[in-house]
């Protein structure tokens, strides 16, 4: 007799804790509230500039608002000073940091695999 009180003293309470569990789980998802997060760049006015650097090559500026924001003279991740082959790479180069800025990613740093998908390599 013993037994089958606690066994059913156990199914009592694991119960309520399910009920418990469930009806939290109803309170939250319904008191979820999305929070958008809006970068502070999302309309700001963002120019590329494509600049002269070493060996006859081409790097960036890139102006937020007109202070330049990011100097890159050189391939970035790669090492040495040359900078891109054409001025078209470095532009390929300088609209995805626009695009890592405008969408809040800080700082806007460009890898290896990255400049490979753009073909600038």
């Amino acid at each position: 007799m013993k037994n089958k009180t606690v066994f059913i003293l156990l199914l009592v309470f694991l119960l309520f804790c399910c009920w418990f569990l469930w009806h939290k789980r109803e309170q939250t998802q319904e008191g979820v509230v999305a929070l958008e997060v809006v970068s502070p760049y999302r309309d700001a006015d963002i120019k590329a500039v494509i600049i002269p650097a070493a060996n006859h090559t081409f790097g960036y500026d890139i102006y937020v608002h007109g202070s330049v924001m990011v100097h890159q003279p050189s391939r970035p991740g790669i090492p040495g000073n040359s900078g891109f082959a054409t001025k078209a790479d470095a532009m390929k180069a300088a609209e995805l940091v626009i695009k890592k800025i405008r969408n809040n990613e800080m700082p806007p740093t460009v890898t290896i695999d990255e400049l490979r998908e753009l073909g600038v390599l």
